[in-house]
């Protein structure tokens, strides 16, 4: 298996965490988004979308989204709760990264680091969202040790990526005491630390 990605992006790095964690054995293709290597007439034949990650299997399929990806890989691993109504939060949980966290958490790191831009050229709306998203999982994560109880699941994998690099966004996490403390242990779940 080949994965196609970028170590500078959460998406992939959820893709290679997850075959770590569940030794799946895989090749590492490095792909430089910054260079526009995903726009590449090779590249566009794997995922016509010109985005990283992308999985291709033995057998000559590819798959991408990093959580259809990780979702795939997992199968019938601990990572997903047995409990169908668990595994459906846990979906919860990695839909609303895509679209409530990831784009305002994760484009603020982006324009921040690779951009170069100050915290004061960041689109307000962004920064208040990506608070909001933080909030969100304070509240969760004061009630429970992992988004979806006390077992550490793919949500967990996704929702990492990019909130332990959210200090490189711009956001504070002094006041996110319980973001902190599942920050440290799922980067111990996943042997990061």
């Amino acid at each position: 298996m080949k994965i196609y990605g970028d170590l500078n992006s959460g998406n992939c790095l959820k893709v290679k965490w997850v075959c770590d964690r569940l030794r799946v054995p895989y090749e590492w293709i490095p792909v430089d988004t910054l260079k526009r290597e995903t726009h590449t007439p090779e590249f566009l034949r794997l995922n016509a979308a010109g985005q990283v990650p992308v999985v291709v299997f033995d057998d000559g399929r590819a798959l991408a989204q990093s959580n259809a990806i990780i979702r795939y890989l997992a199968r019938g691993s601990d990572l997903i709760p047995a409990d169908d109504f668990l595994a459906a939060k846990m979906d919860e949980w990695l839909f609303w990264e895509q679209y409530s966290h990831e784009p305002y958490i994760a484009v603020c790191r982006f324009l921040m680091v690779y951009l170069g831009k100050p915290p004061s050229d960041l689109d307000l709306d962004k920064v208040k969202r990506g608070y909001a998203a933080l909030a969100r999982m304070e509240r969760q994560l004061t009630a429970t040790r992992f988004l979806v109880g006390e077992a550490f699941t793919l949500a967990d994998v996704a929702l990492l990526a990019y909130t332990r690099v959210a200090h490189e966004g711009g956001f504070d996490l002094a006041d996110y005491n319980a973001v902190r403390r599942w920050i440290g242990d799922g980067e111990s779940a996943l042997g990061l630390t």
